[in-house]
Protein backbone atom coordinates (compact mmCIF):
# COMPACT_ATOMS: atom_id res chain seq x y z
CA UNK A 1 0.00 0.00 0.00
CA UNK A 2 2.72 2.12 0.75
CA UNK A 3 4.35 1.34 -2.30
CA UNK A 4 1.68 2.34 -4.39
CA UNK A 5 1.00 5.66 -2.76
CA UNK A 6 4.58 6.26 -3.59
CA UNK A 7 4.17 5.02 -7.00
CA UNK A 8 1.47 7.64 -7.28
CA UNK A 9 3.23 10.51 -5.87
CA UNK A 10 6.48 9.91 -8.34
CA UNK A 11 3.74 10.06 -11.16
CA UNK A 12 2.09 13.40 -10.07
CA UNK A 13 5.10 15.08 -9.33
CA UNK A 14 6.89 14.08 -13.29
CA UNK A 15 3.23 14.98 -14.80
CA UNK A 16 3.78 18.02 -12.88
CA UNK A 17 6.98 19.03 -14.37
CA UNK A 18 6.11 17.93 -17.81
CA UNK A 19 2.97 20.65 -17.94
CA UNK A 20 5.59 22.93 -16.82
CA UNK A 21 8.28 22.09 -19.68
CA UNK A 22 4.86 22.09 -22.61
CA UNK A 23 3.78 25.32 -21.10
CA UNK A 24 7.39 27.32 -21.52
CA UNK A 25 7.92 25.61 -24.70
CA UNK A 26 4.36 26.70 -26.12
CA UNK A 27 5.16 30.63 -24.50
CA UNK A 28 8.72 30.23 -26.11
CA UNK A 29 6.88 29.59 -29.85
CA UNK A 30 4.51 32.41 -29.48
CA UNK A 31 5.66 35.41 -29.61
CA UNK A 32 5.49 38.05 -32.55
CA UNK A 33 8.39 36.46 -34.68
CA UNK A 34 10.12 33.29 -34.60
CA UNK A 35 13.86 33.46 -32.97
CA UNK A 36 16.11 33.93 -35.48
CA UNK A 37 19.23 32.10 -35.71
CA UNK A 38 21.50 34.79 -34.58
CA UNK A 39 22.66 38.48 -34.56
CA UNK A 40 21.90 39.66 -38.09
CA UNK A 41 24.66 40.33 -40.31
CA UNK A 42 25.88 43.57 -41.91
CA UNK A 43 23.98 42.80 -45.15
CA UNK A 44 20.09 42.33 -43.47
CA UNK A 45 19.05 45.95 -42.67
CA UNK A 46 16.13 43.49 -40.62
CA UNK A 47 16.55 40.48 -38.57
CA UNK A 48 14.60 37.26 -40.21
CA UNK A 49 10.92 37.72 -39.58
CA UNK A 50 10.87 41.53 -39.64
CA UNK A 51 12.01 42.44 -36.22
CA UNK A 52 14.84 45.05 -36.36
CA UNK A 53 18.30 43.95 -36.00
CA UNK A 54 19.91 43.84 -32.52
CA UNK A 55 22.05 47.02 -31.22
CA UNK A 56 25.80 46.96 -31.22
CA UNK A 57 28.79 49.27 -30.89
CA UNK A 58 32.06 49.45 -33.39
CA UNK A 59 34.75 47.30 -33.14
CA UNK A 60 37.12 48.45 -36.23
CA UNK A 61 40.28 46.78 -36.68
CA UNK A 62 44.29 47.75 -37.13
CA UNK A 63 44.01 51.12 -39.17
CA UNK A 64 44.66 49.81 -42.70
CA UNK A 65 46.65 52.67 -43.95
CA UNK A 66 49.92 50.60 -42.92
CA UNK A 67 48.79 48.00 -46.06
CA UNK A 68 46.51 48.95 -48.41
CA UNK A 69 45.98 46.01 -50.67
CA UNK A 70 44.75 44.28 -46.91
CA UNK A 71 42.17 46.80 -46.71
CA UNK A 72 42.30 45.94 -42.97
CA UNK A 73 38.65 46.38 -42.64
CA UNK A 74 36.78 45.09 -39.47
CA UNK A 75 34.25 42.20 -39.26
CA UNK A 76 31.11 41.97 -40.02
CA UNK A 77 29.66 42.76 -36.70
CA UNK A 78 25.72 43.36 -35.84
CA UNK A 79 23.69 46.37 -37.08
CA UNK A 80 21.48 48.70 -35.00
CA UNK A 81 18.36 49.76 -36.44
CA UNK A 82 17.01 51.64 -39.10
CA UNK A 83 16.58 55.10 -37.60
CA UNK A 84 12.76 55.78 -36.67
CA UNK A 85 12.58 58.55 -39.87
CA UNK A 86 13.63 56.49 -42.55
CA UNK A 87 11.48 53.87 -44.36
CA UNK A 88 12.63 50.78 -45.96
CA UNK A 89 13.83 50.97 -49.52
CA UNK A 90 11.76 50.87 -52.27
CA UNK A 91 8.99 53.11 -49.73
CA UNK A 92 7.65 56.83 -50.12
CA UNK A 93 6.82 58.34 -47.46
CA UNK A 94 6.07 61.83 -49.94
CA UNK A 95 2.65 62.89 -49.26
CA UNK A 96 -0.01 62.71 -51.83
CA UNK A 97 -0.67 66.31 -52.24
CA UNK A 98 -0.61 69.17 -50.50
CA UNK A 99 1.96 72.13 -49.00
CA UNK A 100 5.33 70.67 -47.57
CA UNK A 101 7.05 73.19 -45.88
CA UNK A 102 10.22 71.53 -45.64
CA UNK A 103 11.92 67.78 -46.32
CA UNK A 104 12.24 66.54 -42.88
CA UNK A 105 8.29 68.15 -41.91
CA UNK A 106 7.35 65.95 -44.92
CA UNK A 107 8.52 62.44 -44.08
CA UNK A 108 11.73 63.01 -46.05
CA UNK A 109 15.08 62.28 -45.48
CA UNK A 110 17.45 64.92 -43.47
CA UNK A 111 20.01 64.97 -41.29
CA UNK A 112 18.49 63.37 -38.27
CA UNK A 113 17.71 60.35 -40.48
CA UNK A 114 20.69 59.64 -42.51
CA UNK A 115 24.58 59.30 -41.90
CA UNK A 116 26.12 56.70 -39.32
CA UNK A 117 24.19 55.29 -36.10
CA UNK A 118 26.97 54.37 -33.62
CA UNK A 119 30.31 56.10 -32.28
CA UNK A 120 32.97 56.15 -34.75
CA UNK A 121 37.02 55.59 -34.63
CA UNK A 122 39.49 57.51 -36.38
CA UNK A 123 41.14 56.34 -38.85
CA UNK A 124 43.80 58.68 -40.87
CA UNK A 125 43.92 56.57 -43.61
CA UNK A 126 44.93 58.81 -46.78
CA UNK A 127 43.51 58.04 -49.94
CA UNK A 128 43.35 54.04 -49.71
CA UNK A 129 42.41 51.19 -51.77
CA UNK A 130 40.84 48.64 -51.02
CA UNK A 131 41.63 45.35 -52.83
CA UNK A 132 40.09 42.74 -50.16
CA UNK A 133 36.76 41.22 -51.72
CA UNK A 134 33.73 41.26 -49.11
CA UNK A 135 35.55 44.03 -46.78
CA UNK A 136 33.37 45.11 -44.63
CA UNK A 137 34.21 48.85 -43.37
CA UNK A 138 32.13 50.00 -40.36
CA UNK A 139 32.22 52.60 -37.71
CA UNK A 140 35.58 54.06 -38.86
CA UNK A 141 35.59 58.38 -39.07
CA UNK A 142 38.07 57.86 -42.50
CA UNK A 143 40.32 61.17 -43.06
CA UNK A 144 40.91 60.07 -46.46
CA UNK A 145 39.32 58.50 -49.58
CA UNK A 146 37.98 54.79 -51.02
CA UNK A 147 39.53 53.16 -54.09
CA UNK A 148 37.38 50.23 -54.69
CA UNK A 149 39.58 47.30 -56.49
CA UNK A 150 37.16 44.54 -55.27
CA UNK A 151 33.43 43.15 -54.97
CA UNK A 152 30.64 43.03 -52.68
CA UNK A 153 32.39 46.36 -50.50
CA UNK A 154 30.26 47.45 -47.77
CA UNK A 155 30.98 50.48 -46.54
CA UNK A 156 27.82 51.47 -43.02
CA UNK A 157 28.10 53.55 -39.93
CA UNK A 158 30.97 55.17 -41.14
CA UNK A 159 32.45 58.87 -41.84
CA UNK A 160 34.73 59.64 -44.59
CA UNK A 161 36.08 63.26 -45.07
CA UNK A 162 38.26 63.26 -48.24
CA UNK A 163 40.75 65.97 -50.05
CA UNK A 164 40.52 63.77 -53.30
CA UNK A 165 38.18 63.95 -56.47
CA UNK A 166 35.89 61.80 -54.89
CA UNK A 167 34.82 60.13 -51.15
CA UNK A 168 34.56 56.85 -52.32
CA UNK A 169 35.12 55.17 -56.32
CA UNK A 170 34.16 52.06 -57.53
CA UNK A 171 36.78 50.99 -60.47
CA UNK A 172 35.83 49.62 -63.78
CA UNK A 173 35.00 45.67 -63.59
CA UNK A 174 33.97 45.35 -59.84
CA UNK A 175 30.69 45.38 -58.36
CA UNK A 176 28.64 44.90 -55.30
CA UNK A 177 29.65 48.01 -53.69
CA UNK A 178 27.28 48.94 -50.70
CA UNK A 179 27.21 52.51 -48.92
CA UNK A 180 24.90 52.48 -45.83
CA UNK A 181 24.38 54.93 -43.05
CA UNK A 182 27.88 56.81 -43.79
CA UNK A 183 28.23 60.70 -43.69
CA UNK A 184 30.81 61.31 -46.96
CA UNK A 185 32.08 65.31 -47.35
CA UNK A 186 34.91 66.85 -48.09
CA UNK A 187 37.56 69.39 -47.63
CA UNK A 188 36.65 72.55 -49.97
CA UNK A 189 39.89 73.78 -51.86
CA UNK A 190 41.75 70.54 -50.65
CA UNK A 191 41.29 68.52 -53.54
CA UNK A 192 42.50 68.72 -57.39
CA UNK A 193 42.80 70.57 -59.84
CA UNK A 194 42.89 74.12 -57.91
CA UNK A 195 41.11 72.41 -54.91
CA UNK A 196 38.39 70.72 -56.36
CA UNK A 197 36.18 67.83 -54.85
CA UNK A 198 33.55 66.15 -57.27
CA UNK A 199 32.20 62.42 -56.83
CA UNK A 200 31.01 61.68 -53.41
CA UNK A 201 30.13 58.33 -54.91
CA UNK A 202 31.31 57.15 -58.48
CA UNK A 203 30.02 53.84 -59.83
CA UNK A 204 32.89 52.96 -62.87
CA UNK A 205 32.11 49.46 -62.39
CA UNK A 206 30.10 47.46 -64.75
CA UNK A 207 26.70 46.49 -62.35
CA UNK A 208 24.26 48.49 -59.74
CA UNK A 209 25.26 49.54 -56.52
CA UNK A 210 23.30 50.32 -53.32
CA UNK A 211 23.48 53.96 -51.69
CA UNK A 212 21.13 54.29 -48.69
CA UNK A 213 21.13 56.22 -46.00
CA UNK A 214 24.20 58.75 -46.03
CA UNK A 215 24.81 62.17 -45.34
CA UNK A 216 26.35 63.53 -48.49
CA UNK A 217 27.66 67.39 -49.01
CA UNK A 218 30.36 69.81 -50.79
CA UNK A 219 31.25 67.43 -53.48
CA UNK A 220 30.14 69.07 -56.93
CA UNK A 221 28.58 66.02 -58.58
CA UNK A 222 27.09 64.13 -55.20
CA UNK A 223 26.70 60.37 -56.71
CA UNK A 224 27.87 60.19 -60.07
CA UNK A 225 26.50 56.99 -61.88
CA UNK A 226 24.73 55.64 -64.47
CA UNK A 227 23.32 52.65 -63.12
CA UNK A 228 22.52 52.30 -59.23
CA UNK A 229 20.15 52.26 -56.51
CA UNK A 230 20.09 55.13 -54.92
CA UNK A 231 17.59 55.50 -51.77
CA UNK A 232 16.90 57.57 -48.83
CA UNK A 233 19.87 59.64 -49.20
CA UNK A 234 20.24 63.49 -47.71
CA UNK A 235 22.48 65.47 -50.18
CA UNK A 236 22.95 69.10 -49.45
CA UNK A 237 25.34 72.16 -49.55
CA UNK A 238 26.91 71.46 -52.50
CA UNK A 239 30.52 74.17 -53.15
CA UNK A 240 31.84 75.23 -56.61
CA UNK A 241 35.17 75.68 -57.51
CA UNK A 242 36.91 77.05 -60.42
CA UNK A 243 39.68 74.72 -62.08
CA UNK A 244 42.71 75.29 -62.80
CA UNK A 245 41.57 76.84 -66.63
CA UNK A 246 39.40 79.49 -64.68
CA UNK A 247 36.05 77.77 -65.26
CA UNK A 248 33.45 77.09 -62.94
CA UNK A 249 32.75 73.02 -62.15
CA UNK A 250 29.18 72.24 -62.93
CA UNK A 251 27.05 70.93 -59.58
CA UNK A 252 24.73 67.97 -59.65
CA UNK A 253 22.90 66.13 -56.11
CA UNK A 254 22.88 63.28 -58.84
CA UNK A 255 24.35 63.14 -62.26
CA UNK A 256 23.96 59.99 -64.95
CA UNK A 257 25.98 60.62 -68.17
CA UNK A 258 23.56 58.10 -70.00
CA UNK A 259 25.36 55.41 -71.96
CA UNK A 260 23.67 52.93 -69.14
CA UNK A 261 23.35 49.29 -69.68
CA UNK A 262 21.70 48.38 -65.86
CA UNK A 263 18.67 50.60 -64.09
CA UNK A 264 19.14 53.69 -62.22
CA UNK A 265 16.86 54.22 -59.20
CA UNK A 266 16.48 57.24 -57.49
CA UNK A 267 14.16 56.88 -54.69
CA UNK A 268 12.89 59.09 -51.76
CA UNK A 269 16.05 60.72 -51.40
CA UNK A 270 16.00 64.78 -50.18
CA UNK A 271 18.46 66.46 -53.18
CA UNK A 272 19.85 69.93 -52.60
CA UNK A 273 21.62 72.45 -54.92
CA UNK A 274 22.47 75.58 -53.60
CA UNK A 275 25.19 76.66 -55.96
CA UNK A 276 24.16 79.42 -57.86
CA UNK A 277 24.07 79.00 -61.96
CA UNK A 278 26.82 81.57 -62.70
CA UNK A 279 29.12 79.40 -60.51
CA UNK A 280 28.04 76.05 -62.62
CA UNK A 281 24.53 74.44 -61.18
CA UNK A 282 23.46 72.09 -63.25
CA UNK A 283 20.24 70.58 -61.72
CA UNK A 284 19.57 68.49 -58.33
CA UNK A 285 18.88 65.16 -60.44
CA UNK A 286 20.77 65.47 -63.98
CA UNK A 287 20.06 63.14 -66.67
CA UNK A 288 22.64 63.80 -69.49
CA UNK A 289 23.21 62.37 -72.67
CA UNK A 290 27.31 62.97 -72.83
CA UNK A 291 28.52 59.10 -73.00
CA UNK A 292 25.13 57.78 -74.63
CA UNK A 293 21.33 57.57 -74.52
CA UNK A 294 19.56 57.87 -71.14
CA UNK A 295 17.23 55.06 -70.01
CA UNK A 296 15.97 52.69 -67.82
CA UNK A 297 16.09 55.59 -65.03
CA UNK A 298 13.44 55.56 -62.11
CA UNK A 299 13.17 58.99 -60.24
CA UNK A 300 10.60 58.36 -57.66
CA UNK A 301 9.19 60.26 -54.35
CA UNK A 302 12.43 62.51 -54.12
CA UNK A 303 12.28 65.91 -52.94
CA UNK A 304 13.96 68.20 -55.68
CA UNK A 305 15.39 71.76 -55.00
CA UNK A 306 18.14 73.95 -57.09
CA UNK A 307 20.27 73.78 -59.78
CA UNK A 308 19.23 75.74 -63.16
CA UNK A 309 16.68 73.70 -63.48
CA UNK A 310 16.15 70.66 -60.78
CA UNK A 311 15.51 67.89 -63.08
CA UNK A 312 16.90 67.08 -66.48
CA UNK A 313 15.04 64.29 -68.22
CA UNK A 314 17.46 63.08 -70.82
CA UNK A 315 16.33 64.58 -73.84
CA UNK A 316 15.00 63.64 -77.04
CA UNK A 317 16.36 59.75 -77.35
CA UNK A 318 16.13 58.86 -73.79
CA UNK A 319 13.41 56.25 -73.11
CA UNK A 320 12.81 53.89 -69.69
CA UNK A 321 12.28 56.75 -67.92
CA UNK A 322 9.67 57.25 -64.95
CA UNK A 323 9.30 60.10 -63.39
CA UNK A 324 6.49 59.83 -60.25
CA UNK A 325 5.19 61.27 -57.51
CA UNK A 326 8.66 63.93 -56.57
CA UNK A 327 8.17 66.99 -54.99
CA UNK A 328 9.87 69.93 -56.57
CA UNK A 329 10.79 72.89 -53.73
CA UNK A 330 11.01 76.68 -54.00
CA UNK A 331 13.86 76.57 -51.43
CA UNK A 332 16.53 78.31 -53.67
CA UNK A 333 14.43 79.24 -56.54
CA UNK A 334 10.94 80.32 -57.04
CA UNK A 335 10.58 77.48 -59.72
CA UNK A 336 12.88 74.73 -58.31
CA UNK A 337 15.43 75.79 -60.53
CA UNK A 338 17.09 78.92 -61.84
CA UNK A 339 15.17 78.71 -64.68
CA UNK A 340 12.32 76.15 -64.45
CA UNK A 341 11.53 72.97 -62.98
CA UNK A 342 12.24 70.45 -65.70
CA UNK A 343 14.13 70.29 -69.04
CA UNK A 344 14.87 67.92 -71.71
CA UNK A 345 11.88 65.40 -70.71
CA UNK A 346 11.16 63.35 -73.96
CA UNK A 347 7.58 62.78 -73.15
CA UNK A 348 7.43 60.33 -76.30
CA UNK A 349 9.85 58.40 -75.50
CA UNK A 350 9.04 54.84 -75.23
CA UNK A 351 8.38 53.83 -71.89
CA UNK A 352 8.66 57.57 -70.58
CA UNK A 353 6.04 57.60 -67.76
CA UNK A 354 5.31 61.19 -65.84
CA UNK A 355 3.07 61.35 -63.03
CA UNK A 356 1.80 62.98 -59.61
CA UNK A 357 4.73 65.33 -59.26
CA UNK A 358 3.76 68.63 -57.86
CA UNK A 359 5.53 71.40 -56.38
CA UNK A 360 5.75 71.70 -52.53
CA UNK A 361 2.52 73.90 -52.43
CA UNK A 362 0.98 71.52 -53.64
CA UNK A 363 0.71 72.46 -57.50
CA UNK A 364 1.25 69.47 -60.29
CA UNK A 365 4.29 69.55 -62.39
CA UNK A 366 4.14 69.38 -66.03
CA UNK A 367 6.67 69.59 -68.64
CA UNK A 368 6.58 71.97 -71.42
CA UNK A 369 6.72 70.23 -74.64
CA UNK A 370 9.88 69.87 -75.88
CA UNK A 371 10.88 71.83 -78.73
Amino acid sequence: MVRDRRRLLAWLLAGAVLAVVLALYDADRTGVSEPSAGPCPDSALQCPGGGPRPGSTPSPSADPSADPSASGAPSPSAGTATPSGAPSPGTSTAPAGGPCSSPGACGFPDARTTGPRIALERHDTGDMSVKTDGTVIKGWDIRGSLDVYANDVTVIDSRITSANWWGINLRPGFSGLRVLHTTITAVPGKGPDNGGVDYAVSNMGGSSIEVGWCDVSVFGNALSMGQGDLHDNYVHDLVPFRNQGGEWQHTDAVISGGGNKGRLTIRHNTLLNPVPVHQGASAAIGLFADTGTVSSVVVDGNWLAGGAYALYGGGPGATGIQVTDNVFSAEYHPNAGAYGLVAAWNAGGAGNVWRGNRTADGRPVVPEPSP
